[in-house]
Formats: C-alpha cells, sequence, structure tokens
C-alpha cells in the first residue's frame, strides 16, 4: 500500500508544473515549447533504454536466441502506425486521426503502468520488490511529465488533462493490487509474449513522438532557440540513461 501511494503521489507531483503553464499558458510559450522538447527525450530514452531492451530480452527468452529481429520488427509497426495517423490527417483534416495520436500515446503510457505495477504485485522476493519499486517511482515521475506536457500540445482542456493524467496515475497502484490474481498468466508464455509486444509497439509509438512527430511542431527560425530545445532533448535523454544505470 506503501509503496502504491508512493508512486502515485510521484506522478502527480511531476505535473505541477506543466499543469501551470496550462493556467498560465500566454505568458510561458517559450517554458512550455522547451518543455516538450525535454519531454521528446524522455521519450526516446524510455523507448531505447527501457522498454525495446525489456521485450528483446523477453522475445529471446520465449523463443530462444532466434536471428529474426522480433522485438524491433513490433517497435517499427508503432512507428509506422502513429506516422499513418499523422499522413491520414494531413491529406484529410476532417479525419479524427490528428487527435487520436495523444490519445494512443496515453494508452501505451497506460497499459505499461498497469503492467509495471502487476509485476510489482507479483514478486515475492523483497530484493526484488525494492528493486522494481525503484525501477517504477524513477520511470513514473518523467512519463508523467512527458505525457501532461503532449496532451497539452494538443490544446486540451485543463479538466481534460487533469482526468487523463489522474487516471493514468492509478494504473500503477492498480496494477499492484491485480498482481496477485494475475501471477499465473503473468508468469506463463502467453502473458509474457504478450507484455513483450505491447513494449515494443509502445517503444516505437515514444520513438516516433521524440522523431518525427517533434520535429513537426518545431520548426524553429532562430537557430539559437533550436540549439536550446535540442539540449533539453538531450537532457531528457541523459537522464533516462542515467537511471537505467542506477536500476
Amino acid at each position: 500500500m506503501f509503496a502504491a501511494l508512493l508512486i502515485f503521489a510521484s506522478s502527480l507531483v511531476a505535473i505541477i508544473y506543466p499543469l501551470k503553464l496550462k493556467i498560465t499558458s500566454a505568458h510561458h510559450a517559450e517554458s512550455l515549447e522547451l518543455g516538450e522538447a525535454f519531454a521528446s527525450g524522455i521519450f526516446l530514452g524510455i523507448a531505447f533504454f527501457h522498454m525495446l531492451p525489456e521485450a528483446r530480452v523477453t522475445f529471446q527468452q520465449v523463443f530462444g536466441n532466434g536471428h529474426y529481429p522480433l522485438a524491433e520488427l513490433v517497435c517499427v509497426s508503432g512507428f509506422i502506425f502513429l506516422l499513418f495517423l499523422e499522413r491520414l490527417s494531413l491529406a484529410n483534416p476532417f479525419t479524427p486521426s490528428q487527435t487520436t495520436i495523444p490519445y494512443v500515446l496515453a494508452i501505451m503510457l497506460i497499459i505499461h503502468s498497469l503492467i509495471e505495477g502487476t509485476a510489482l504485485g507479483i514478486n515475492t522476493t523483497l530484493s526484488e520488490t525494492i528493486m522494481l519499486f525503484i525501477a517504477i517511482i524513477a520511470h513514473k515521475g518523467s512519463a508523467s511529465f512527458a505525457l501532461c506536457i503532449t496532451l497539452m500540445r494538443y490544446q486540451f482542456s485543463f479538466r481534460h488533462v487533469l482526468f487523463i493524467m489522474l487516471f493514468f496515475s492509478l494504473m500503477t497502484p492498480l496494477g499492484i493490487g491485480l498482481g496477485t490474481g494475475l501471477t499465473f498468466f503473468l508468469q506463463a508464455k502467453p502473458g509474457q509474449i504478450i507484455a513483450a509486444f505491447f513494449n515494443a509497439f509502445a517503444a516505437g509509438t515514444f520513438l516516433y513522438m521524440a522523431t518525427l512527430h517533434h520535429i513537426q511542431f518545431h520548426k524553429r527560425t532562430h537557430e539559437d532557440h533550436g540549439m536550446l530545445e535540442f539540449f533539453c532533448l538531450l537532457v531528457g535523454l541523459v537522464l533516462m540513461g542515467v537511471i537505467v544505470i542506477w536500476v
């Protein structure tokens, strides 16, 4: 219970500053753009340092050391899926695909949080539980910040953003509660394959958000500001790399 409360609190603390910018966006447009660049670095780091390697290891454990890059294939599928949605919206501005993108991203993070919480709930040894808790709480705040910033880019209302973020914050604690009941399924091959498939697919969506999608929203005429945004993206990426070293 205490671990669930800490994880929930870390998610909410991370969105205080972005939501404050939402209320006073007219006066903090530059800060919001730098925050978006930082969020792109977080997405890039989560994709390459966390989700994709985890999916690759799981696929190898289930199917053996085959030569076909299955995790990478699923990752590219996630990337292409969001690219398709964005191309569709440009071809026909009346389609809802453009506004679908942030929802897809939110769903990816929500399901991943649920899986993480469930994994924490099924661990039986104290050492494994502590290590997984540290890993989750280290990533949770960063992911919460990145998701909140992305939702704000799409001009969602304050109430809408807050509702999605509260729902996202509750997923890991809910997963902890579900862990005991899903122990057998998640330890069996079908559960492992589903989790690995999802991690790889989500990594592709995060990769898209951090690269092509970021470039579309940040076409700068002033090189100095563009370099500042690049630096913020790099800080987010390095932060995720440091977290992986520690946990």
